[in-house]
This record gives C-alpha cells, sequence and structure tokens, in this order.
C-alpha cells in the first residue's frame, strides 16, 4: 500500500471511496434515511471536485486502486477521513493517521481535531483523540450524530 499526495483526476476514486465507506461501514450507524442524505448517489461532481481540491488530502492506493484517503489542514482539522467500505480493519486508516502525523510535525501543529462519525470515533480514540463535544449536523434536511474530537500534542 502506498500512501501518496492528491493528484488530479483522483476526485471520482475518492468519491466511491467516500460512498462506499458511508454506505457499506458507517450504515451500521446510521439509518438508510441518514446515509443517503449524507452521502446521495447524485452529489454534485463539480462540488465534489472542488472540495478535493481545496483539501488536497493523502491518498491510500494499493495496486492501482484508491482505497482510502485523508486530509488535514494548516490549521490541524481534519475535514475527510475515509476508507474504502471493502477495505475495512486492513490497515489503511491506521497508515493514513500515521501519515498525517507525520505532515502535522512538519507543519509544527500542537493539535489535531476533526468531527467524526459514530463509525469512526472508537478508531480515532485508539489514535488519542478526545471527544469535545457532541454534534447534530443537518445534511439535506436529515439530522446526522457526530463527535468533535481533539488531540494534543506536543
Amino acid at each position: 500500500m502506498e500512501i501518496r499526495r492528491f493528484e488530479p483526476g483522483d476526485e471520482v476514486a475518492l468519491f466511491r471511496v467516500f460512498f462506499t465507506a458511508i454506505h457499506e461501514l458507517a450504515a451500521r450507524d446510521y439509518s438508510r434515511e441518514q446515509v443517503d442524505a449524507w452521502a446521495p448517489a447524485d452529489f454534485d461532481m463539480g462540488l465534489w471536485a472542488s472540495r478535493m481540491q481545496a483539501i488536497q488530502p493523502f491518498v491510500a492506493v494499493l495496486g492501482n486502486e484508491v482505497i482510502g484517503y485523508a486530509d488535514v489542514q494548516a490549521n490541524g482539522y481534519i475535514d475527510h477521513f475515509f476508507v474504502s467500505g471493502s477495505h475495512p480493519r486492513q490497515g489503511v486508516g491506521t497508515r493514513l493517521m500515521t501519515r498525517i502525523h507525520e505532515e502535522a510535525g512538519s507543519l509544527g501543529l500542537t493539535e489535531l481535531t476533526s468531527n467524526v462519525s459514530k463509525t469512526a470515533e472508537p478508531f480515532f480514540t485508539l489514535h488519542g483523540f478526545q471527544v469535545v463535544e457532541r454534534g447534530f449536523p443537518v445534511r439535506r434536511g436529515i439530522t446526522l450524530q457526530n463527535a468533535l474530537m481533539r488531540k494534543r500534542f506536543g
């Protein structure tokens, strides 16, 4: 498995990771209505591409297949962190988290934060994050549940 920087042209593969992560993994913790609101099949791909280009995620690749991605912004915020529904519990998330920590070190960050799904919360806890507060974001008129999590380091 390789972890590399985002490249133009990755957008469709990243959407596939996002979509399967939510529809196949997060679906254990969220209702069908919530999953469909969070990751609709008719997502505007122009908006998606712009978002991916803006956050510049790290991309996990196995063979020629994109199997995960995650970003960290200059302020330490992790906006997206997703592993493909076909590759759960295979070390992809841990490799991405390691790369985020390396980037945080090179940026001189003292903390990382992220709004984390119920599904991802145990993974983030395992990696030293703590819940700061619970959130209830609304997507397409449907309320979801997440947690703002933070990890401080020196």
